[in-house]
């Protein structure tokens, strides 16, 4: 037995939350059902000035299905959704299960290329879509299994003006193809056929590019989906009564289940708005007085420097989480001293359904005095994660190592790449590409991605250790450490980093800053700054297009 089988951080687990796993339900669809059949008038959707209600949902959705039903979508059909966070997305996900089909989320900021890639993989045989990106579908669909595509308008439902998401004029598209809302009216009080759901049956398809290669769909079961579903709801604390600020994009695994899924389960309402803008994001937490959210450390960020957002504006919110990327400590103190919430850990990824490691709720996560990283959780209920070395044997406590997964939320494979599922999920277990270490108490540190690290004149750097002392300096906004070509040291540490509002810093300064923080091997050797940093639609920092560039 090793200290990982061993379990040794259920020590940590609040009162209430199982030490194993237990679905309630068979199904996503099931659990929603059991929301609607409880409180049907309840609030499901707060976009803008426009409530959706879960019987609200539940009518549409079964008029939608009836729609796609007769375009001869049905169980294990692929339909695609191109959509922003908007209430459109929820209507189409529930109308997708109740054909039985799979819902294949993709990013409205992929081109032509991205998006055919995708569809031509997934086999999707519709594609629901923002009517701004319709052109782009209709080209990308060339010469794949796509045979209807349907638009629809992220103007829809609400009817206040907002210029900071739609601008100062905007308009609905030219009438393309069928309307998704008119479809909707065309076929309401209309319920499609029942159709038998198992929980081995797909209930989404996301696509990753996981440790290597092209983009890979991720086969995310109805069990993993409820299984994941279930932690957030107890991990986080959500219940009937609570509002969910859904910052993660909906496309997003994270939004998938933190944003759709979790509140499905609990009952819960969730606020939209379209696309993350800092201070329309607080003053929609403000309006409906939201209670919990979860998004990529760049958005705390983001309201930790914008002075128009305020803590009486985000003073509703009783749980506070972090996804996508570990949280640098000088962040999440930051915002604490501002707003007074606790940022919460959460790790997991596309091929875990999202969480698999998790603060409790309540509870600070440790922070490790040699590297300074903010641990990013302890396993959930009936998952178990082990770190190991390059032949795959558990490493001690303490060492790094690659993690690795086990548990009711990896996914099924990666869609029609059997190989490619057995190197990464041998027998289940899923091997992440992070690179991490599991304290005596059994709490767990991501140091960074493997395929990250930087060897400078045979010294191993993790770019996340650099980035953290970075993040401590009082100008740094953020700050992405890459590797770069050195003719001397084979590779050389490099430093990105953007400024807060009004603050300056010169490279030699934040140079000298990080000398006097790290050994003399892992400080940057050339240091950039900029306006911004790219970023992925969900927040994350993109250290591959900064080495690119």
């Amino acid at each position: 037995m090793t200290a990982y089988d061993d379990r040794i951080w259920l020590q940590h687990y609040p009162s209430g939350i199982r030490e194993d796993a237990h679905s309630e339900f068979d199904t996503a669809l099931a659990m929603f059902r059991a929301s609607l059949d409880r409180a049907p008038g309840g609030a499901a959707i707060h976009y803008f000035d426009a409530t959706v209600t879960y019987r609200d949902l539940g009518q549409m959705s079964d008029a939608l299905a009836v729609a796609l039903g007769e375009r001869g979508i049905g169980k294990g059909d692929r339909v695609a959704l191109v959509l922003q966070n908007v209430p459109q997305f929820h209507v189409a996900v529930l109308a997708a299960w109740k054909l039985g089909a799979v819902v294949v989320p993709l990013n409205p900021m992929y081109r032509d290329r991205e998006l055919h890639a995708v569809l031509a993989d997934s086999g999707a045989a519709v594609v629901i879509c923002l009517e701004s990106v319709h052109a782009e579908v209709i080209s990308a669909s060339s010469g794949t299994a796509v045979t209807s595509v349907i638009t629809t308008s992220e103007l829809d439902f609400r009817t206040r003006e907002e210029p900071r998401i739609f601008g100062d004029d905007p308009q609905r598209g030219a009438a393309a193809g069928d309307d998704l809302l008119e479809l909707i009216d065309r076929f309401r009080g209309r319920t499609p056929a029942d159709v038998p759901l198992e929980p081995d049956d797909l209930a989404y398809l996301p696509y990753t590019s996981g440790t290597t290669g092209p983009p890979k769909g991720a086969m995310n079961t109805h069990a993993n989906v409820v299984f994941t579903a279930q932690i957030y709801r107890d991990w986080t604390r959500l219940g009937p009564e609570s509002v969910v600020y859904a910052v993660a994009p909906l496309f997003h695994i994270t939004g998938l289940i933190a944003n759709i899924a979790a509140p499905l389960l609990s009952g819960s309402a969730v606020i939209l708005t379209c696309r993350f803008h800092p201070l329309v994001a607080a003053e929609a937490i403000a309006e409906h007085r939201a209670t919990a959210t979860i998004g990529a450390i760049t958005v705390f960020i983001a309201w930790t420097n914008n002075d128009a957002v305020t803590a009486e504006q985000l003073s509703s919110l009783r749980s506070v989480y972090s996804g996508g990327a570990p949280v640098p400590h000088a962040a999440l103190e930051a915002f604490r001293a501002k707003f007074g919430h606790y940022i919460h850990n959460g790790y997991g990824l596309t091929e875990t359904t999202s969480p698999a490691v998790v603060v409790p709720h309540g509870v600070e996560a440790p922070v490790d005095p040699g590297s300074g990283a903010v641990a990013v959780g302890v396993p959930v209920s009936g998952t178990v994660v082990s770190v190991v070395d390059e032949s795959d044997a558990p490493v001690p406590v303490g060492d790094v190592g690659e993690i690795v997964i086990t548990g009711p939320q990896v996914a099924g494979g990666y869609w029609n790449r059997p190989d490619e599922t057995e190197h990464a999920m041998p027998s289940g277990r899923f091997h992440t590409g992070d690179v991490g270490f599991m304290d005596a108490g059994g709490w767990f540190y991501v140091v960074d991605r493997k395929k990250d690290q930087i060897n400078a004149s045979g010294f191993k750097v993790w770019p996340r250790e650099v980035e953290d002392v970075l993040y401590e300096h009082p100008a740094v906004r953020e700050a992405a450490v890459v590797g770069v070509v050195d003719p001397y040291r084979g590779e050389t540490v490099k430093a990105v980093v953007s400024l807060k509002p009004g603050r300056t810093a010169d490279v030699v300064a934040l140079q000298e800053f990080c000398r006097g923080r790290l050994a003399a091997y892992k400080c940057p050797r050339v240091v950039e700054v900029r306006d911004d940093l790219p970023k992925t639609v969900s927040g994350k920092i993109l250290r591959r297009a900064l080495r690119e560039s």
